[in-house]
């Protein structure tokens, strides 16, 4: 990857996270303040052993009389997998067990209500959710919304082996689920047909309704396959070229239609995966697979055709260590629907966007369970990937509302040690009036914490396994 991308990468995840850090965490800092309880840290990253800002550092201090007897230091720490609020009186990810052996003051957490530690703890995960909600408000009010009418698809899709045995064939377009019309295509029509129970399609002039299984559909399994359950029908016509590649080295270009690859003919996307994907992986995966197997499967056999009346021509491509040729196809040019909002038209539709992708995530949290799904996780480097790889300010705020959301619901989860945890045990308290001892909340925080970091590894592992080792060619 390119070292300039990377760098635009990495900075929209570190000006991402640090927002949503600082947001979050100022949600349980301002409900403390609220109820007049004492917060004696605000780290943004955590300050393990050190930290890189303190407003408690001397030159600081020098410059800033005014903070020095400030009941809270601001910081920033050097680890960057989250941040804290340390708020007097509890038992959280800093294992201050000292101060809980203390007589309890009127200004900690222990010596508030419940309803009062209800909010102080559920603070961040709220602030996550407002975050993300005013978001999508202002991106609406500022750049409007663009779709894709299915009924515009006039190509219509095409469909792999799956598919086709559910019933589905090549140029179908998808109109309604359950009865229900199929507005727009987005990503999220892959959970759409993966929990309906009929599909009713467009074929040619005609509504066809097909009945899907009464168990569903795997949506990873239909995102992940290679081809997908359904694509968009897009033919084998070169769009752009990479700089360098193997298709710009053997003289392809844009409007290059692509005939055959190594005998086989093919004319869309699909096609082409098909035959170069497919056979590769069986290849690669086969018993006694050796470096010069591998290296056959980097020569490529290509026909094709320049111009619509030129003749037919034959290259072979060395491609590169990726088994990339290096082209990008013509998607098909349907019309858009562009749709502009008011200050007030704005806010019910940010809330309308927020809860779609809330219940969606939550609806694709059944997965991480699966084998497949535990290799879907991942830590910075997924994340920092998904966003583009030059600035593009709509998409910037796009993604960090994704994510604020996505960190609201990780912290909401009853895991202890999280949010959610903590959240758990004061609904025990609220119902039964009984508190846990502070063994036990040590105990539950310190099992939360061994939770939270096997989850990192596991996510760090797969960042190493799909990003690091197939950069260093491993």
């Amino acid at each position: 990857m390119d070292v300039q991308v990377v760098l635009i990468k990495t900075l929209q995840l570190l000006c991402c996270l640090s927002l949503l850090v600082v947001l979050h965490e100022g949600g349980h800092f301002g409900f403390s303040k609220l109820f007049g309880v004492k917060v004696e840290k605000f780290y943004m990253f955590f300050d393990y052993k050190f930290h890189l800002f303190s407003t408690r550092s001397k030159w600081f201090t020098r410059l800033f009389p005014h903070f020095k007897n400030n009941e809270t230091e601001y910081g920033i720490g050097w680890i960057p997998l989250g941040g804290y609020v340390k708020i007097s009186g509890m038992i959280d990810e800093s294992m201050d067990l000292e101060q809980m052996k203390k007589p309890a003051q009127a200004n900690e957490f222990r010596s508030q209500k419940v309803w009062k530690r209800f909010f102080i703890m559920f603070g961040g995960v709220l602030m996550n959710f407002l975050t993300a909600w005013f978001i999508y408000s202002a991106v609406m009010f500022t750049w409007g919304r663009d779709y894709l009418p299915m009924r515009e698809i006039t190509q219509g899709f095409q469909f792999n082996k799956e598919a086709q045995s559910l019933g589905f064939r090549d140029g179908d377009i998808p109109v309604a689920v359950d009865g229900k019309e199929i507005v727009e295509f987005n990503p999220s029509l892959f959970r759409t047909l993966s929990n309906a129970s009929n599909v009713t399609v467009l074929r040619g002039n005609e509504e066809v309704t097909l009945q899907m299984p009464e168990e569903g559909l795997n949506m990873l399994e239909m995102l992940q396959s290679v081809p997908r359950f359904m694509s968009l029908y897009t033919p084998a016509v070169v769009d752009s070229v990479a700089p360098g590649s193997a298709a710009q080295k053997a003289g392809l270009q844009k409007g290059t239609r692509i005939l055959a690859v190594n005998g086989k003919e093919i004319s869309t996307k699909v096609d082409y995966d098909c035959e170069v994907t497919i056979r590769r992986e069986d290849v690669l995966a086969a018993p006694g697979c050796t470096h010069a197997d591998s290296l056959k499967q980097r020569q490529l056999q290509v026909v094709y055709q320049l111009t619509a009346d030129a003749q037919p021509d034959t290259v072979m491509l060395h491609l590169d260590k990726e088994y990339k040729m290096g082209v990008v196809f013509m998607m098909p040019d349907y019309k858009q629907e562009h749709v502009s909002y008011t200050l007030l038209s704005c806010i019910p539709a940010g809330l309308q966007q927020g809860w779609r992708t809330l219940t969606g995530y939550v609806n694709d949290m059944k997965y991480v369970a699966s084998a497949e799904g535990a290799k879907s996780v991942g830590s910075f480097i997924t994340i920092g990937n998904i966003f583009p790889s030059a600035w593009d300010w709509q998409q910037f705020w796009l993604l960090t509302a994704f994510i604020s959301i996505i960190l609201a619901v990780m912290n909401i989860l009853p895991i202890p040690g999280l949010d959610g945890g903590h959240i758990v045990f004061l609904l025990w308290e609220g119902i039964t009036g009984k508190q846990p001892s502070d063994k036990a909340a040590e105990w539950f925080e310190k099992i939360g914490l061994g939770l939270l970091i096997l989850l990192m590894l596991l996510a760090f592992s797969n960042d190493i396994r799909n990003f690091i080792l197939p950069l260093l060619g491993l």
